[in-house]
């Protein structure tokens, strides 16, 4: 706690904005727009390793959480304070940090992937500003970012030589997708029929809502796969503002699904946790298997407007 005392002696209206903003970076829903980016618009492999790393990890910090118990360190110490912007999304036990792990998992996969050394340098920035930003804000201690920050290493040096070429790709997703199901349907049965031992009522509610999604997602990983590689074989290429308009209609289809069928399933199963897991797996099968459908038309996809605008400009350069 000493570290979070001097981090709280330092605080001031602009670096709680800065690190305010830059926490969001470890959020649920850039995880899932870089994933969706890479898996659509840059290398399909790749995207399927970030998914991988970040599912895996999720599901794995959500263990941790559990069988650790650990509370949040104004919960812990009553006399220290917290940027009160960082409250509402600090749920759920304190250790490891989720945030952490998954800017951890997420941009270490896109560093680890890619050889440009830029791209290496911008996200291990990232990565360790959103660790310091966890414990700037009082939502964790270093015991929580630093081994949250092994877990993501862990995974991601410990992923990537199943992805580094096609052939090792295609030998192991089948085994990795097996296990990502295995370990979110093993979480759930710890959840739900276990009944953890000392888990109060709202982690527990938090735990039964992130297994519920976990194995959705896990459920339809496998489904996206084995349907991809036996049937559809959708190709990433595309012109840049063909990739920019399938990335941007897709994704706010799947935001208007995570969404707009949250009600109707919660009617129809008449239970939360059922058409939450039903929800992410109908997100994850759009992803990955209806919307790829549509990729031949935005390969062969010209805006004439655009390509003589660029053409005449390359003629002017010369």
């Amino acid at each position: 706690m000493e570290f979070l005392y001097l981090l709280e002696k330092i605080r001031n209206p602009v670096f709680d904005f800065f690190f305010s903003a830059i926490t969001h970076l470890g959020e649920e829903t850039l995880f899932l727009a870089i994933a969706i980016i890479f898996f659509w618009c840059v290398n399909k492999r790749e995207g399927y390793y970030i998914l991988s790393v970040g599912l895996i990890g999720t599901i794995v910090n959500q263990a941790a959480k559990l069988i650790f118990k650990i509370p949040r360190p104004w919960v812990k110490d009553p006399d220290f304070t917290i940027v009160e912007s960082a409250r509402e999304e600090a749920t759920g036990y304190s250790f490891p940090s989720g945030h952490t792990q998954n800017v951890a998992g997420t941009l270490g996969s896109v560093g680890r992937f890619t050889p440009k050394r830029w791209v290496r340098i911008v996200t291990v920035t990232l990565i360790i500003l959103v660790a310091l930003s966890r414990m700037y804000l009082g939502v964790h201690t270093p015991l929580d970012v630093g081994v949250s920050l092994l877990l993501g290493a862990a995974l991601v040096f410990g992923f990537y030589p199943m992805f580094k070429t096609e052939e090792r790709f295609k030998k192991f997703m089948p085994y990795i997708a097996g296990v990502c199901f295995l370990m979110s349907v093993g979480l759930v049965l710890y959840v739900f029929l276990l009944d953890p031992t000392g888990v109060d009522e709202a982690n527990l509610m938090s735990a039964k809502e992130n297994s519920s999604t976990l194995l959705g997602c896990g459920i339809g990983m496998i489904a996206v796969y084995f349907t991809d590689s036996k049937y559809i074989n959708f190709e990433t290429e595309a012109r840049w503002y063909a990739q920019i308009i399938k990335f941007v209609i897709g994704l706010g289809v799947v935001i208007g699904i995570k969404a707009g069928l949250k009600m109707p399933l919660e009617w129809i199963f008449s239970n939360e946790y059922v058409a939450r897991g039903v929800r992410y797996f109908i997100i994850v099968v759009f992803a990955g298997i209806v919307w790829p459908l549509t990729f031949k038309y935005f390969k062969n996809l010209r805006i004439n407007c655009l390509e003589n605008l660029f053409k005449g400009k390359d003629k002017t350069n010369s």
